[in-house]
């Protein structure tokens, strides 16, 4: 009885016209498809949700990835989602030896952990940046690359923290440099953060 009334309903309401099932299908599937590709290129590897849940995407080196890689991440999104609800998604984060999806394997990216603490530390270096002669943008990259130390393939973290030292440090630029492991180098990067907290 109440699905016969609600029949009558529908049929005696005005009809929306051939326009209005094309908008009513159009901003989901606009929201699905631009959500995460614009945000995330917006937004440097995150999206408001990865915000919350305190994770954001990085290249293989370390670094912000750039937008070509950020899309080709989200053209894949379609491949993960097959057959029905992620299921290549879910099995390639299983066996993949950094539990990324496909997208990530094509685009080169990977998943990290971005908490607010790190957040935190850098808004607090950036006054002791300034105190210390220590560009507050030169201190953030340090200390986010000394957070994910341990995420970095080794030749990829000596690599940016040889260029970082240099960049915070111009006499340091010897050949001496070169010449460090990543212990020392990491070891000089805190010893320079440090510095520049205490000045």
């Amino acid at each position: 009885l109440a699905f016969g009334g609600l029949r009558r309903l529908l049929d005696d309401a005005p009809d929306p016209g051939p326009y209005f099932f094309f908008l009513a299908k159009l901003a989901p599937l606009a929201i699905y498809f631009l959500y995460h590709p614009v945000l995330e290129v917006a937004m440097h590897g995150r999206t408001p949700g990865k915000r919350m849940a305190g994770i954001r995407i990085v290249a293989r080196s370390g670094d912000i990835p750039g937008v070509g890689a950020l899309l080709v991440r989200n053209v894949f999104r379609l491949v993960d989602s097959l057959p029905l609800v992620y299921l290549v998604g879910l099995t390639s984060t299983i066996l993949t030896q950094h539990n990324v999806r496909i997208g990530d394997i094509a685009a080169g990216t990977l998943l990290v952990h971005d908490t607010s603490e790190s957040e935190k530390s850098f808004e607090g270096l950036r006054a002791a940046a300034n105190a210390g002669g220590l560009d507050p943008e030169s201190a953030d990259l340090a200390q986010e690359l000394l957070d994910r130390w341990e995420e970095l393939q080794d030749d990829n973290r000596a690599r940016i923290a040889r260029s970082l030292i240099a960049r915070i440090d111009p006499a340091a630029a010897s050949e001496s440099l070169a010449q460090r492991s990543t212990v020392e180098l990491r070891a000089q990067l805190q010893d320079l953060l440090t510095r520049g907290k205490t000045a």
